[in-house]
């Protein structure tokens, strides 16, 4: 399929073709959406809020895309169309609740995409507590965290610089087309995919990873007796069923300045000190110090990468052995190199990761080694731009599309109102309860001051403490 209505095709990345590897399974296509608002606390005028909404779209060419099927080739194909011409529809929360409200963003996110039309919907907003704004919901085939929130920030700025004096226009977006081509060239058999294919193929030369469970070592223990097999070193990571929520625990303004200052302190990433907090809790509810979980990586490293917009995520198994024996500090810096090393070959197709990990270690089918996927989104709306509009507050919020493929997801974002963290749980129902994930977080949050606060004391003293 060269074209779709006059429009020039292109293949899907590799990127894009990741969330098909789930969805297909999945008994609702919804699952590929990702829903959120962001309200401010200030009285727009919504015609000239619908107008820097529509300047948004012509600026951004991946929330142009549309997605088409060649039955005769059998392939996805996308597209970019010219223009945005459909309407954006205001809708007036005021005299209900905000669990109403929350409830109709909901709902809403729970309608997939259907394919030659729209990926993505906006609508203007105006919630019970009188904060005005947008809610979105994009297909994650051309929406991830990173471009949701360049987009969004995107419209704040070309509403004010329409509305308010001395607000700079916003620095022009980048080609999303120019990125795919990019793309396609290293995935067209380059040498450095060949490159990447080797650290991966080499990495998985290392003996069997072992499960390590939320909540201990159960679900190994079932497996093996299942499978009268006591060597057994996988286990299923999630349930037979897809049917999802979203549970998000708040972290204050204050203790996260903590952390982020000892992060630069020891001139480490947030995601480090994230990993080395997941991996010890493991540790200790396990008695295992051969810890795997995956993480993601945003791949949007230069600035046709982060204003391109689409979806760039990556995951891939990252697994580490440190003894109880080592302090926190050694253990965070033995991430810290890891990651440094990994981010090099994360242009890799990790859907051709995943399997080849499954054909060399060969596991029993529906089971794996990593029981949780984290996500650290660093991206903000607090950051320049933003920071001329005074104190208006404003909020953001995630609403679940009621799926998930496998058992938990954990994004980690700073909220807009104080900079504090919010860790969003993402997870099968029925295979973990809200009381499992609280108290995963409680200890996950205490072993992260405890070993900042002593970053030489012993991982093994630390378990011991918390």
């Amino acid at each position: 399929m060269k074209t779709r209505y006059g429009y020039k095709t292109y293949p899907l990345t590799a990127a894009q073709k990741y969330h098909f590897y789930y969805s297909e399974y999945c008994p609702g296509k919804e699952i590929l959406n990702v829903g959120t608002s962001l309200t401010i606390e200030f009285e727009l005028n919504v015609e000239e809020l619908r107008k820097a909404i529509y300047k948004a779209y012509e600026r951004c060419e991946s929330m142009r895309a549309r997605l088409t099927y060649d039955a005769k080739e059998k392939e996805w194909y996308q597209y970019i169309v010219d223009k945005e011409e459909r309407e954006i529809e205001f809708v007036d929360f005021s005299g209900k609740t905000m669990d109403e409200a929350e409830a109709e963003m909901t709902a809403w996110t729970r309608v997939p995409f259907e394919q030659d039309a729209p990926m993505n919907k906006v609508v203007i907003i105006k919630t019970p507590d009188g904060f005005q704004g947008m809610y979105l919901v994009g297909d994650h085939r051309f929406l991830d965290a990173q471009s949701l929130i360049c987009f969004l920030k995107d419209v704040i700025e070309l509403y004010c610089n329409a509305n308010f004096e001395n607000v700079p226009y916003p620095a022009d977006m980048r080609s999303y087309v120019e990125q795919l081509e990019k793309d396609f060239a290293y995935e067209a058999g380059s040498k450095a995919q060949a490159r990447d294919r080797e650290y991966f193929h080499k990495m998985f030369e290392a003996p069997e990873p072992i499960y390590n469970g939320i909540d201990g070592r159960r679900k190994l223990d079932e497996a093996r007796a299942a499978t009268k097999n006591p060597n057994l070193r996988a286990a299923p990571t999630g349930s037979d069923s897809f049917a999802a929520e979203i549970d998000i625990f708040h972290l204050e303004g204050e203790p996260t300045e903590r952390l982020m200052t000892f992060c630069e302190k020891q001139h480490i990433s947030l995601q480090c000190l994230l990993i080395m907090g997941i991996r010890t809790y493991l540790q200790k509810m396990n008695n295992c110090d051969d810890v795997s979980m995956m993480v993601a990586y945003a791949r949007r490293a230069t600035l046709l990468e982060k204003k391109s917009g689409g979806t760039r995520i990556h995951s891939f198994p990252f697994r580490t052995m440190i003894p109880g024996d080592k302090s926190f500090l050694e253990g965070i810096f033995e991430i810290r190199d890891k990651q440094n090393e990994i981010f090099r070959y994360v242009n890799f197709d990790p859907v051709e990761c995943m399997i080849y990990k499954n054909q060399v270690y060969n596991p029993p089918r529906g089971m794996g080694y990593e029981t949780v996927s984290l996500t650290y989104q660093p991206a903000t709306l607090r950051e320049k731009g933003l920071t001329d509009l005074g104190g208006i507050r404003y909020k953001t919020k995630r609403y679940g599309n009621g799926y998930y493929a496998d058992g938990l997801y954990l994004t980690v974002m700073h909220r807009p109102e104080d900079n504090g963290l919010d860790f969003s749980f993402e997870h099968q129902t029925k295979a973990y309860s809200r009381e499992t994930l609280e108290r995963f977080y409680y200890y996950l949050c205490k072993i992260m001051f405890k070993g900042t606060e002593n970053p030489n004391l012993k991982i093994g003293d630390i378990i011991k403490l918390v």
